[in-house]
């Protein structure tokens, strides 16, 4: 079936990590995805991550993800992943979720609304930990 698409090139990033062992969640609404944007959604994810804790981010390697030039704060590990190998990658479902669920299928009046959607899709995310914990477990991940 025909469903409606926005065929403009406006766009934003939506930067997003998660805890499936924790149904937490973390994430920045960007109007770009480079080192910069990355640098800012790690301090997002550090303010996130417990006192007594140290979080291991599971990432490909994107050029944004990999640069020399990010600041990765002292309670974060980045553990790359091999290339070309997304489903390794546990917030991927949960792309994959909101697109089906929450943002596809739409024609947006601007950018702001844009921006609108992605944020109501994430907090409409967070607030379902279960949800988080369900989509994002791997069983290769359980270990960390």
């Amino acid at each position: 079936p025909s469903a409606p698409h926005d065929q403009r090139t406006r766009s934003a990033y939506i930067f997003g990590a998660i805890c499936p062992k924790l149904g937490k969640a973390a994430a920045l609404v960007m109007p770009w995805g480079d080192t910069s944007a990355m640098t800012q959604h790690l301090a997002e994810i550090a303010r996130h991550v417990d006192a007594d804790a140290h979080a291991i981010l599971i990432m490909d390697q994107a050029g944004w993800h990999m640069s020399n030039n990010l600041v990765v704060p002292e309670n974060i590990t980045i553990l790359p992943l091999p290339p070309k190998s997304p489903e390794l990658n546990p917030v991927e479902n949960l792309w994959h979720f909101m697109r089906d669920n929450w943002l596809s299928n739409r024609v947006f009046k601007s950018y702001d609304d844009i921006v609108d959607h992605c944020c109501d899709a994430w907090r409409r995310l967070e607030s379902q930990p279960w949800r988080v914990m369900s989509i994002g477990r791997r069983e290769w991940a359980n270990g960390f």
